[in-house]
């Protein structure tokens, strides 16, 4: 999603489990009220939040946040937009996995129907 150029122009992400909002702030070249709003309008970004409300984001939320920003700034996209793509991204990810799933369980099945037969 994030193109080589992009990323050059924002910072390496540190090897650290959890992040402030000042932090991914900074990281993403984001404003902490945008970070807020696009909780509201991104189901997939959710931080954990811990004592008097602080957030405290993972480096999934930072790439996401990256992703989110690299759709709307740099390609255009409406919120809706960006929301909508990165929902079938999630969708076409889980269908890839359930076909792999299914695959590996009717191999199984095979084996025990083999075995029963004997």
């Amino acid at each position: 999603m994030l193109e080589a150029t992009n990323n050059n122009e924002l910072p390496v992400i540190p090897g650290k489990r959890y992040f402030t909002i000042g932090e991914v702030s900074e990281l993403c070249a984001v404003k902490p009220h945008v970070l807020r709003y696009w909780e509201q309008e991104f189901p997939q970004l959710s931080p954990i939040k811990r004592r008097g409300n602080r957030r405290y984001y993972q480096r999934q939320d930072v790439i996401l946040i990256r992703q989110i920003r690299s759709l709307l700034y740099e390609h255009g996209f409406t919120i809706g937009g960006a929301r909508q793509r990165l929902s079938g991204e999630e969708s076409k990810a889980d269908s890839e996995m359930s076909q792999q799933i299914v695959r590996q369980l009717r191999g199984e099945l095979e084996e025990v129907l083999d075995i029963l037969k004997r």
